[in-house]
């Protein structure tokens, strides 16, 4: 099993940063890919950004410019640096891994609110 523990949302005006991480532990082996996805209400899931561990990124249109992918394959770490954050982007993100056999993880969420 793998578990994932994301941290750093909370409530920001517009215009503003916040930086994600999530941590992963368990089994986690090989070339795993780590990435976030946002799920707003009443909308589907959908891709913010994927990063390999030869840091190959993968960025959603939303999202280019603005967010940075970043990982820490020592500690298995995996962060989205947000700058410009605006209304649209509020949501549920949700830190993902993919091992190599293609099994898929999923972190629990943690809510980012942008409002004036």
């Amino acid at each position: 099993q793998v578990q994932l523990v994301e941290s750093g949302g909370g409530l920001v005006q517009p215009g503003e940063s916040l930086r994600l991480s999530c941590a992963a532990s368990g089994n986690i082996f090989g070339a795993y890919t780590m990435g976030w996805y946002r799920q707003a209400p009443e909308k589907q899931r959908e891709l913010v950004a994927t990063i390999t561990i030869g840091s190959t990124t993968n960025y959603a249109d939303s999202a280019k410019g603005r967010f940075t992918i970043s990982r820490d394959n020592g500690k298995a770490t995996v962060h989205l640096q947000m700058n410009s954050l605006k209304p649209e982007d509020t949501a549920d993100y949700y830190c993902y891994l993919r091992r190599p056999d293609g099994i898929i993880y999923w972190g629990k969420g943690t809510l980012v609110t942008v409002s004036s």
